[in-house]
């Protein structure tokens, strides 16, 4: 039985860093075997820190932090050490290093790639983080791609697709050793072209914990958009059409405000 009642669907901030900086990047472009490929919509001028203490002051509570690719550990502890217990964090998590984000000041790690040796899913694994920091303090991290008419899960950085199709079923599994879902659809993110109408709209069907929905967010009706589709049970990251990320497409102080009118009637 579903753990979500109706509710409103609300934004949900991101901290990305890239080389140790805060960056938007082009979802797909990211790879370690061709990084001439690589596509940056932004690279801040802002330390992580300024971020992390931008989203403290207006209390938005559940936002990520992601590590893409090494050389972004101290990065990320900045952040943390600017919100305790505030913001989630990514990127390289494991088994053996979870519980050391989480004592770093994380409110909960989030797992991908971990979960998929050789890109093919381990329950085992999942047990075994899930145990080592607590199903309250775990996120997985649903990153896909559309395939035909199905959502595929990716890894390494998006690049590698799994074994793993995104389903109700799938999602039932995930959910009995983790508290909640971060969904990046990579095949949009970074492109402001929209979300994926399709995949918010069955998430919203499938989904029985908290989940947040990161990628092609272009408008601030589409906090709306995605709250009609989800029946409220999907929260929305925005990235590059924010003003705050370079973007000219979003407000960042109006989509707060939007957001807290939804956060207020829970």
């Amino acid at each position: 039985m579903s753990t979500l009642q109706r509710r409103q669907s609300v934004f949900r901030p991101c901290i990305d860093l890239h080389d140790g900086q805060v960056k938007q990047i082009v979802g797909g472009t990211l790879s370690d075997d061709k990084p001439e490929e690589l596509k940056t919509n932004f690279v801040a001028s802002q330390t992580p820190a300024e971020f992390a203490r931008l989203y403290k002051e207006r209390n938005l509570v559940g936002g990520h932090v992601i590590k893409l690719g090494g050389g972004n550990d101290g990065a990320a502890k900045e952040a943390l050490a600017a919100w305790p217990d505030g913001l989630q964090v990514g990127g390289g998590i494991n088994e053996t290093n979870a519980k050391e984000w989480i004592d770093a000041g994380a409110s909960k790690v989030i797992v991908t790639s971990y979960l998929f040796p050789s890109a093919k899913f381990s329950l085992e694994r999942l047990k075994a983080i899930s145990k080592a920091v607590g199903k309250d303090r775990l996120v997985v991290d649903v990153s896909c791609r559309k395939r035909g008419d199905k959502w595929l899960v990716a890894m390494n950085k998006w690049q590698d697709i799994t074994d793993m199709e995104v389903s109700k079923e799938s999602l039932d599994l995930l959910a009995e050793y983790c508290s909640e879902f971060l969904i990046h659809a990579a095949d949009v993110e970074g492109l402001c072209q929209g979300i994926d109408e399709g995949l918010v709209k069955r998430l919203g069907e499938w989904v029985t914990i908290p989940t947040t929905y990161a990628g092609g967010a272009r408008d601030i009706s589409d906090l709306d958009l995605v709250d009609q589709l989800s029946r409220g049970r999907v929260d929305l990251t925005y990235g590059s059409s924010l003003d705050i990320f370079g973007g000219s497409l979003v407000n960042f102080e109006e989509l707060v405000g939007r957001s807290a009118r939804g956060r207020s009637s829970d």
